[in-house]
C-alpha cells in the first residue's frame, strides 16, 4: 500500500501549487503509515526533482517520453493509472487545475476508484471511514465526501494545504510505461502561456475590476495596486466580454474559479455568477461605491467609496508598509 501523488509541471518547472499537493500527499501518506511516490510527466530537471524529496516524496517516478512533452489528457490518465497500479497505490492525489479536473475522472474510472475532487481538508479516518471535505455547488456550499472504494482519488483545489518542507530526498527513478496509440489521438500543436503574469489558479492575491471602472484606460490603477501586493490581477465577465481585458483574466462561474487568500473586487456589484467563481477565497475585501452592491454581503471588509480615491491611496499605503517592514 501506498500513496502515488502526481506532480504536474509547467515547462519543466514546478509551481507552488505542485509542492502543496505533494505536502498534501505526504499528510495523507502519515496518517496512512504509509510512503509517498510521485509521478513527473514530461521534461524536468534533476535539480527540479530533487525539491520534491524536501516535501516529503520517497520517490519519484520520472517519465521523460517524447510523445508525453504536452498534455494529453487521456494518455496522461493511462500512464498514472498505471503507474498507480504497478506501486500499489490506494490514493492518489493531484491538483484540481486545469489539467487535474480532466485527469482525476478519468484516473478514477480507469482504478475503480471513488472520486474526491475540489478537496479542502484533510480526510478523516475515523471509525475506519475515509471522509473528505470539498466545496461544492461552485464553491458556494461545503460537503463530506465518504469513499468506500478500496482506491481513492483526490483532487486538491489550489491554496487549501499549507506548504510543509521535512529533512529528506527523494530517490529519483526512471519510468517506462505502455503508451498506446489509442491514447494519442489528439496532438497538442501550440501552448500559448502568459509568463509575465502570475497564473490566477496559483495566485495567493487577486485584484479584480469590473465596470466600475469605466473603461480599459483606467486599469493601471488595479495593475499597481496587484504590483505593490504581488498579485494576480482578474476582471467580471462583462468586462472581458467588452475587450477591456483579456478572457484569461475572467473570473467567475462561466471563467476561472479562484480561491485566493485574499481577493480585492473593485468595482464589481457581485453577480452570483461572479461570486459563484470567487466565493472560496479566504479573505474578500469589496470597494464600491453602492452601498447596496450585493458583493458586501459576503465580504469581509468592505468599503463604500469611489475606486479611483481609494485604490490609489490603498497603493500608497500597501507601499509605505512594505518600506518599513
Amino acid at each position: 500500500m501506498s500513496v502515488l501523488v502526481y506532480v504536474e509541471n509547467a515547462e519543466g518547472k514546478f509551481k507552488k501549487s505542485t509542492f502543496e499537493v505533494v505536502s498534501y500527499a505526504k499528510a495523507i501518506a502519515d496518517l496512512l503509515s504509509t510512503d509517498l511516490i510521485a509521478v513527473s510527466i514530461g521534461t524536468v530537471a534533476q535539480d527540479e526533482l530533487n525539491v520534491l524529496g524536501k516535501y516529503g516524496a520517497s520517490r519519484i517516478l520520472n517519465i521523460s517520453d517524447d510523445r508525453l512533452k504536452t498534455f494529453v489528457n487521456q494518455a496522461y490518465a493511462t500512464v498514472i493509472s498505471e503507474a498507480a497500479e504497478k506501486e500499489g497505490a490506494d490514493v492518489v492525489v493531484l491538483a484540481n487545475s486545469f489539467s487535474g479536473k480532466g485527469l482525476a475522472p478519468r484516473i478514477a474510472v480507469k482504478l475503480k476508484a471513488g472520486l474526491a475532487d475540489s478537496a479542502i481538508g484533510l480526510p478523516n479516518l475515523e471509525n475506519n471511514s475515509f471522509t473528505v471535505r470539498k466545496t461544492a455547488f461552485s464553491g458556494k456550499a461545503f460537503a463530506l465526501v465518504e469513499l468506500s472504494s478500496a482506491k481513492k482519488v483526490i483532487a486538491l483545489n489550489p491554496n487549501s494545504h499549507q506548504l510543509k518542507e521535512i529533512a529528506a530526498e527523494g530517490k529519483i527513478e526512471a519510468y517506462q510505461p505502455e503508451i498506446k496509440e489509442s491514447d494519442l489521438r489528439i496532438k497538442v500543436t501550440d501552448v500559448v502561456r502568459a509568463t509575465d503574469k502570475i497564473a490566477l489558479p496559483d495566485a495567493e492575491l487577486v485584484v479584480s475590476a469590473g465596470r466600475g471602472l469605466k473603461g480599459p484606460e483606467n486599469w493601471k490603477i488595479i495593475e499597481d495596486l496587484a504590483e505593490a501586493l504581488g498579485a494576480a490581477t482578474a476582471c467580471s465577465k462583462p468586462v472581458s466580454d467588452a475587450g477591456w481585458r483579456p478572457h484569461e483574466e475572467h473570473v467567475g462561474q462561466t471563467g476561472i474559479a479562484v480561491s485566493p487568500n485574499l481577493y480585492i473586487a473593485v468595482g464589481i456589484s457581485g453577480a452570483i455568477q461572479h461570486l459563484a467563481g470567487v466565493s472560496s477565497s479566504k479573505t474578500i475585501v469589496v470597494i464600491n461605491k453602492d452601498p447596496e452592491a450585493p458583493f458586501f454581503k459576503v465580504a469581509d471588509y468592505g468599503i463604500v467609496g469611489d475606486a479611483f480615491e481609494v485604490v490609489p491611496k490603498l497603493t500608497e499605503a500597501v507601499k509605505a508598509y512594505k518600506s518599513h517592514s
